[in-house]
């Protein structure tokens, strides 16, 4: 089969298109023969060298894929050879098949095209896990979220309003926010002409926002920190600011202010089960009826991944990147 691989880390050119052999469905596993895979952020730091996949995990790039069941593992019932469905993957999506715990896997519904539902399971399970679950998201708080023209941004806008709540983003430029208001932020701040410690405070009178989705870390979250209500939450996704920051304990203690933060990749296969059956009950009804949908970037095929990769390293993207994978 087709597939995208790189010998050594380095830019996006380290990437090429190579004939691998297909794997096989282990017990509990579907083989889905891949339409198309998303592109995250991840993959960019994994193909850098800097995030190695987890143990057992295919180290060929992507997380996320669409496509139909080819083969079933031992003691699969649930799906069917020919279902489509698209599926959060620890590796290996960027190639024609690729093998699945069969628990991960959510039905493409009617209407959804094969490129969005793409899309749909990184940022999906990344938002609805950090958000609502770790983030105890409620109806009438109001939230403040960082890139949010990137996928997780557009997706967190669009579950955050369905949901009931006021929601802020910060972008790069005015076009940026102007796109953010468009997919139904209710304030969009450009973070390189405006404060938004400050725009936060006008913006809530003060009061500040019950929570913060932060992919910066760094210096960011004593900024994030000002911006909170007492008792407000504050989640790290992503370490794009640095790793180490420096917090004043005190203000933390007397606001009751909550930090914490995740990585989806490396959780067991159980906790991804049980996160995956959480968001069919409660987030997919709204992708069936059209309430959600990705917001689509661009589509590269698979052999130019190193031009996906490079797009969304310059950062002018809005919502997801793809690579179709399947010809024709």
């Amino acid at each position: 089969m087709r597939a995208i691989t790189f010998d050594t880390p380095g830019d996006p050119d380290v990437m090429t298109a190579a004939e691998i052999e297909v794997p096989e469905a282990r017990p509990g596993e579907v083989l889905v023969k891949v339409s198309h895979a998303g592109v995250n952020r991840p993959d960019v730091v994994q193909r850098r060298g800097l995030y190695p996949p987890p143990p057992g995990a295919s180290p060929i790039l992507g997380l996320e894929v669409s496509g139909s069941i080819a083969a079933l593992g031992e003691g699969v019932t649930r799906w069917l050879p020919g279902q489509k469905v698209c599926a959060l993957v620890p590796g290996g999506g960027y190639a024609e098949y690729v093998r699945v715990d069969a628990r991960h896997c959510l039905p493409v519904p009617e209407g959804v095209a094969m490129e969005q539902a793409a899309a749909l399971p990184e940022t999906m399970f990344t938002v609805w896990h950090n958000v609502f679950q770790r983030g105890m998201a409620r109806e009438g708080e109001t939230i403040l979220v960082h890139g949010g023209t990137s996928g997780i941004g557009t997706t967190a806008i669009q579950l955050c309003k369905a949901f009931g709540m006021t929601v802020i983003v910060t972008c790069g430029s005015d076009a940026k926010c102007e796109a953010a208001r468009n997919i139904g932020a209710d304030h969009a701040v450009n973070y390189k002409g405006t404060d938004f410690v400050e725009a936060v405070k006008q913006i809530t009178g003060g009061q500040g926002v019950e929570l913060v989705l932060d992919m910066v870390a760094g210096d960011y979250v004593a900024r994030n920190m000002q911006c909170l209500a007492p008792d407000g939450r504050h989640v790290t996704i992503a370490i794009q600011g640095g790793a180490k920051a420096e917090i004043n304990m005190a203000a933390l203690m007397m606001n009751r202010f909550t930090l914490t933060g995740s990585t989806l990749r490396p959780r067991s296969d159980d906790f991804k089960a049980l996160l995956a059956q959480d968001i069919a009950e409660n987030a997919w009804p709204m992708v069936g009826d059209g309430t959600f949908r990705p917001i689509m970037d661009e589509i590269f095929p698979l052999e130019e991944a190193s031009a996906a990769h490079a797009r969304m390293e310059a950062g002018d993207h809005i919502g997801k990147i793809v690579l179709a994978v399947a010809k024709g």
